[in-house]
């Protein structure tokens, strides 16, 4: 795999050629093998991962005009969905208008990031204006300042979960770089995040949890047992790269044990590849999903695998990621259209030909792909932020 020109040649083109929607701003995400468009609802989270994507792409890899252009159409479909209160949609109809808002926040923290990089790609004062807005909204949701209707009801189940800790660590690491004005804030709310991290009892010996109850203890239950591997590899090497950012070794080696105590639990020694979730104790997870190959945790344990190898020089970590490269090489890249597939059976038969969907879109692969771009060309991750 070269990476640069893969990412250039086969992979933002089929979002480029087929996506951006030239009539009513942002992107569409619902397309399938070929790129053609089956569904018209749009996905916010995409709007601003994708805004990330593209900007991220013109700034680090190449200076496409397209990309920019891609990049200003999704800027401007930002504020339709973006609620009266701040908070933004879930999913919008192909020309804005509200479909769902859901409890969950992230749509907030992808719109941050795109707003940061976009900024960066243009100088458009505005647009910091607006990564600044979004990032403090979503801070808010993460610390209890904005009440969001709880996912269980908290007097019965009282749990924290991963997700928001960890959105909130990598959304503060690219604000931080971006928003140098403010620099001191965002660095105090790294070492905030970080610290409440390690003391919330997520991080075990034998696994990263979903989630663990309000005092830091195990959840003896089918979803307290759960492990989202993928969720474990991506943390882990955000955390490294905190680590390296900030100078933190502890950061490094505990995102070094995140990697060690979750490959045993993710990796497919049968057919290959990472799989969706487990039980931590070896019972039936409640995911039905959970045997299957889906394509965000293979790049993510890839990121993690290398960074890893590099950090530390045991060929271990290569050997995963080698033995990954090759894997999605073979089962997830689609050379006849562009892209991957995004769905996979245990047995690596595809379950689905889309190529995009709700969650499914232009962020995960472009993102493993251009750091690993920067990985081969220099091995300094600190040339990707």
């Amino acid at each position: 795999m070269n990476y640069r020109n893969d990412l250039i040649e086969k992979i933002l083109p089929f979002w480029l050629e087929d996506a951006i929607d030239k009539k009513y701003g942002g992107i569409m995400t619902c397309l399938d093998e070929e790129g053609n468009l089956y569904g018209e609802e749009k996905s916010v989270w995409f709007q601003g991962r994708a805004l990330w994507t593209f900007s991220k792409a013109y700034n680090l890899i190449d200076k496409n005009p397209k990309y920019l252009e891609a990049a200003k159409c999704i800027y401007d479909f930002l504020p339709k969905c973006t609620d009266t209160d701040g908070r933004m949609f879930f999913t919008v109809t192909r020309d804005g208008r509200e479909i769902q808002k859901r409890r969950y926040f992230f749509s907030e923290c992808f719109a941050a990031i795109g707003c940061a990089e976009y900024y960066q790609a243009t100088g458009d004062k505005g647009a910091l204006a607006n990564a600044r807005k979004y990032f403090d909204v979503f801070y808010e949701c993460c610390k209890g300042v904005r009440k969001n209707t709880p996912k269980y009801n908290p007097e019965t189940v009282k749990t924290v979960g991963l997700s928001p800790i960890m959105m909130l660590l990598s959304t503060n690491q690219v604000l931080r770089e971006v928003d140098t004005e403010n620099r001191a804030r965002y660095e105090k709310i790294g070492c905030e995040t970080l610290e409440s991290f390690m003391k919330s009892g997520l991080l075990t010996e034998r696994a990263l949890m979903e989630s663990v109850s309000t005092d830091g203890k195990f959840v003896d239950t089918p979803t307290g047992r759960i492990v989202n591997p993928g969720h474990s590899m991506e943390m882990a090497w955000f955390i490294m790269l905190e680590g390296i950012m900030t100078g933190n070794k502890e950061a490094i080696y505990t995102g070094k044990h995140i990697i060690d105590i979750t490959l045993p639990l993710g990796l497919d020694k049968k057919y290959g590849g990472f799989i969706s979730f487990t039980d931590v104790d070896g019972k039936p997870p409640v995911q039905l999903e959970w045997d299957m190959k889906l394509w965000w945790p293979q790049c993510e344990a890839m990121i993690a695998s290398r960074l890893a190898y590099i950090l530390f020089g045991d060929e271990k970590y290569n050997a995963v990621y080698e033995e990954l490269k090759e894997y999605v090489s073979k089962y997830f890249v689609d050379d006849k259209h562009g892209e991957w597939y995004g769905y996979l059976h245990y047995d690596n038969t595809v379950s689905n030909t889309l190529k995009g969907n709700i969650f499914k879109g232009p962020f995960h692969i472009p993102r493993f792909y251009m750091i690993m771009a920067v990985l081969d060309e220099c091995g300094d991750i600190k040339k990707y932020m």
